[in-house]
């Protein structure tokens, strides 16, 4: 079945890990095995080789650089500048991919709908290119409205405007304050440029001042539940219905502290766990019950978001077994048509709407 994963930091893995996702997985991982300078050497389990097994053709691609201040205990950039220096090289590389026939950049729904066809008309997947959405996950290193505008015409389609702790333009997980003026002047131009509000990372309270201020699009790519793993960078349930409102989707992590409540990051571990794939259906039937229906539901994975294998489900070893989901889902009494929503049409419907204009 056809995949399109609304979260993964591709050029972060490629720039900051120097990974090669155009490689073989286990080349990859054998290549890093005496690493140690991330706790994920290693234990990828992206590659390009492996989103084709997946039949994932479709993904939403970030662009990642936050800039933190002297005293913060959170890594990152010193400097706004050198943040969006990062994000430069990161689209550098995105264009290099393009160049080399790997990757596909989609900016409107034509391009999608095209791209789609492709790949579901193709006899083998082997050598298509894997189509993207870039996004920007944290808006730090825009340095002003200007780079936004510089941002846009180079293809940023999506904006989550926070990230972890104290941000620019909006507070994200583990940190909670109002939206910046900064922040809400982000807000009204990207409404301006019919772009898409992404609400996962925001803090409870400028989640809330986001969707009262901005008009336009609004998606979660990669969120779960708080009801079922109690944690402010889950949504809770009043999140969920006023997401549902505004015709989001929310796309489910794999994140192993995000997928069940007790997870220790750094010393639990898949085994003691017993953490697998499925436990992500319980995200999905508990928006599935407060929606009414499967329309809101879909998967944005974040694997490979500066972890692997050690905080991953235990029956996960590539990116391509996210397909189990499907079965997983239809042995829950979920019908074929809500299944396909969930693994890729939900994302697209909500693109042909958002980009209707």
């Amino acid at each position: 079945m056809f995949l399109f994963d609304a979260h993964l930091d591709l050029s972060m893995n490629a720039v900051e890990w120097n990974r090669d996702l155009t490689q073989d997985l286990y080349a990859i991982r054998e290549r890093e095995k005496n690493l140690t300078d991330k706790p994920d050497r290693g234990k990828g389990v992206v590659s390009f080789p492996e989103m084709r097994k997946g039949n994932i053709g479709i993904c939403v691609a970030t662009q990642i650089a936050r800039f933190v201040k002297p005293d913060s205990k959170i890594p990152g950039w010193h400097s706004q500048a050198q943040a969006w220096a990062q994000s430069q090289a990161q689209i550098a590389w995105y264009k290099a991919m393009e160049e080399a026939g790997e990757m596909f950049q989609i900016t409107n729904f034509e391009q999608l709908t095209a791209h789609l066809s492709l790949w579901q008309n193709a006899a083998s997947t082997e050598n298509l290119p894997i189509g993207y959405i870039l996004s920007l996950e944290g808006a730090d290193s825009l340095i002003s409205l200007k780079n936004l505008e510089i941002a846009y015409n180079y293809g940023l389609r999506a904006i989550g405007p926070a990230h972890y702790g104290p941000g620019v333009y909006a507070y994200g997980t583990d940190s909670n304050a109002p939206l910046s003026q900064k922040g809400k002047d982000l807000l009204l131009e990207m409404d301006r440029l019919n772009m898409i509000l992404d609400a996962t990372h925001l803090c409870d309270t400028a989640f809330w001042e986001a969707l009262n201020i901005y008009k336009g699009p609004v998606w979660a790519s990669h969120n779960l539940t708080r009801a079922i793993t109690p944690h402010n960078r889950q949504f809770s349930d009043e999140m969920i219905k006023a997401l549902i409102e505004r015709g989001a989707v929310i796309g489910m992590a794999f994140d192993a502290w995000m997928m069940i409540p007790g997870w220790i990051r750094g010393k639990s571990t898949p085994e003691s766990t017993g953490l697998k794939i499925g436990h992500i259906v319980q995200h999905i039937d508990h928006i599935c019950q407060i929606a009414g229906n499967a329309d809101h539901v879909g998967i944005g994975s974040d694997l490979d978001g500066a972890y692997g294998k050690e905080q991953s489900p235990g029956d996960l070893d590539s990116i391509a077994d996210l397909q189990t989901i499907a079965p997983l889902l239809a042995s829950r009494g979920y019908a074929d048509e809500d299944i396909e929503k969930i693994m890729w049409k939900n994302w697209v419907e909500f693109l042909r709407v958002a980009w209707a204009g």
